[in-house]
């Protein structure tokens, strides 16, 4: 009888911890990173946007058209946004895993010729759609977990956002292990795989109570080296891959080690649920049954947010009247404010170069005469540096800021300084200098993400973070529409035009548009160059602005909020003596 007490004990206590494991805080964390490891398909164009290109017959204009519409796509997020205040996350990530699946599954249905030859407007709405899944992913997930680590918000930007520019290289070695160098399916891949991750995980990641651990920095660098191993075991594979030809089975083998590194964050999180559990399972069996008698009840004064709550708001009222920095703005108060109008122009032209850089990475490889298989490694260097820079700017900026008080814009200044060394690089065509300026220019553009989304949460508040967020990535698609359709698009097919009339030729009708040589792309990234230095003098405005904002404690608010959280819980939790 006893043996079956204890059976029945262990099994209750085993049914107990997979409930508390499953709807823990570092379990949707790690939902969460495997989430963003699947969304960073945006990042691959440039591996088949050629295979668009020749199966189409676009010219160069034509597809970086088509280029804007995957950019617009990933970075306009207003509707997630509007969504993820009004609905759970769940909801926000099973809109994006639908849109991801149609719209990748029509652009590969139109490249192996299973429909007719859609027009460029369907084959712009179909990648838009399917990119646009991105920013529902980036809502769900990031915006949940910065309101569930607000103290750490740089140091969770930076490592989700990392995982999001290393999906690029994960997808591809998963891509090799499942379909070989057939590049028609690698479309396929990243239209079923996100979508299938993001459904599996859909009720996991929520919004939780905030209360930070007094080990929560710990943890969260602990998930970085092991973030920092799975790059530095991908960056070790394109290496070989580009000196040795791999067959199946060894793609197939490092795939599987790829997975491992992925999934090697659960056993951290597995091990440190189970330490809190048991102390809980401890306090509760320590704490005495003892009867509360109270003499005088206290009455509850609302919070100063929720008399506020209570009072008219008209809308519009306040719009140009916004609270100070660090507050909870309304969404028009930060539109119409200059901080953010800052913002918007430095992610504009700052953003928009990178994202030029990368969307015609491929293009201007073969511009340069690179073989196709150092264009892949081009790709994925670029996706390995990407996440590093985007875990170096969230765990760096975080403490810069904590320990020196380093404003953030100051950092992004920095940056986008940097990123106009890998433009140049492009400019001149430096021989082998293309190594050089993708890693350059992946930093950069990773590092760019963390910072952005940061210096918008603190300024604004977290209370419109979802549509903020949105609203500030939205920029880079118009930088890159102006930077990449009307100038790089343009300038390469008048450079592309100009060498078929040189040689006597005639360009026939659908027939693709091709350029060989240096100029190709010269005088296209010497004007990104020009714009990027504009940003990092709009930056360095926003910098001195808000460097007096920066030098006070901006997280005493959620710290204060936490320890009365705590305080309440301990004052309802203590046993009290009835005789005193």
């Amino acid at each position: 009888m006893a043996k079956l007490t204890e059976n029945g004990g262990y099994k209750a206590n085993m049914l107990g911890f997979s409930i508390h494991f499953l709807m823990s805080k570092w379990f949707m964390v790690f939902a969460s990173l495997l989430i963003m490891s699947m969304a960073g398909a945006t990042y691959l164009f440039s591996l088949y946007s050629n295979e668009i290109k020749s199966s189409l017959g676009y010219d160069q204009t034509t597809l970086n058209l088509l280029s804007f519409f995957k950019d617009l796509g990933g970075n306009v997020g207003m509707i997630s946004g509007f969504i993820n205040e009004v609905t759970p996350p769940w909801v926000v990530l099973l809109m994006g895993a639908i849109m991801n699946f149609f719209g990748y599954f029509m652009v590969w249905l139109a490249i192996i010729g299973r429909i007719a030859k859609p027009p460029v407007w369907q084959m712009c709405f179909y990648i838009c759609i399917g990119a646009s899944s991105q920013t529902f992913a980036n809502t769900g997930v990031l915006v949940t977990c910065v309101k569930n680590f607000p103290e750490s918000r740089g140091i969770v930007l930076g490592l989700l956002k990392g995982f999001v520019g290393l999906s690029g290289a994960i997808i591809t070695q998963l891509y090799h292990a499942f379909y070989g160098n057939d590049v028609k399916s690698l479309v396929l891949l990243i239209g079923w795989l996100p979508c299938v991750v993001s459904c599996f995980f859909l009720r996991t990641v929520r919004v939780m109570k905030v209360d930070k651990q007094a080990n929560e920095l710990r943890i969260f660098y602990k998930l970085l080296f092991i973030s920092l191993g799975l790059a530095g075991f991908i960056m070790v594979v394109i290496v070989v891959q580009n000196k040795v030809s791999f067959t199946k089975l060894e793609y197939a083998g490092s795939a599987v080690v790829v997975l491992i590194l992925l999934f090697a964050p659960l056993i951290l999180v597995f091990k440190e649920e189970f330490t809190l559990w048991k102390c809980k399972q401890q306090v509760l069996h320590d704490t005495p049954q003892v009867n509360v008698v109270t003499e005088t009840p206290c009455s509850v004064q609302p919070e100063p947010e929720e008399i506020s709550d209570l009072k008219p708001n008209i809308w519009f009222s306040n719009v140009f009247k916004p609270p100070p920095r660090g507050e909870d703005y309304t969404i028009l108060q930060a539109i119409f404010s200059l901080d953010f109008l800052i913002l918007f122009t430095t992610t504009t032209f700052g953003v928009g170069g990178t994202l030029t850089a990368i969307d015609n990475l491929g293009q201007i490889g073969k511009a340069l005469g690179y073989p196709s298989t150092s264009i892949t490694t081009f790709v994925s260097l670029l996706s390995i540096w990407n996440y590093l820079g985007r875990v170096v700017s969230g765990f760096v900026s975080e403490i810069f800021l904590s320990k020196y008080k380093f404003p953030r814009p100051l950092m992004l200044t920095l940056v986008l300084l940097l990123s106009c060394t890998g433009h140049l690089l492009i400019a001149f065509g430096v021989p082998n200098s293309l190594y050089i300026a993708s890693i350059i220019t992946g930093f950069c553009f990773g590092a760019q993400w963390p910072l952005i989304f940061a210096i918008v949460s603190e300024l604004f508040g977290l209370k419109y973070y979802s549509t903020l967020y949105n609203l500030s990535g939205g920029a880079s698609p118009f930088g890159a529409y102006i930077l990449n359709v009307r100038v790089a698009g343009q300038l390469y097919d008048k450079m592309a035009l100009r060498q078929m009339t040189a040689k006597g030729f005639t360009r026939g009708v659908g027939e693709d548009l091709t350029c060989i040589g240096v100029e190709c792309y010269k005088v296209a990234f010497l004007v990104i160059t020009g714009a990027t230095l504009i940003s990092c003098v709009v930056s360095l405005v926003l910098a001195i602005r808000t460097r007096e904002f920066y030098k006070g404690d901006i997280y005493k608010k959620f710290r204060v909020q936490s320890e009365t959280m705590v305080s309440k819980e301990l004052v309802t939790s203590v046993p009290k003596n009835i005789d005193e």
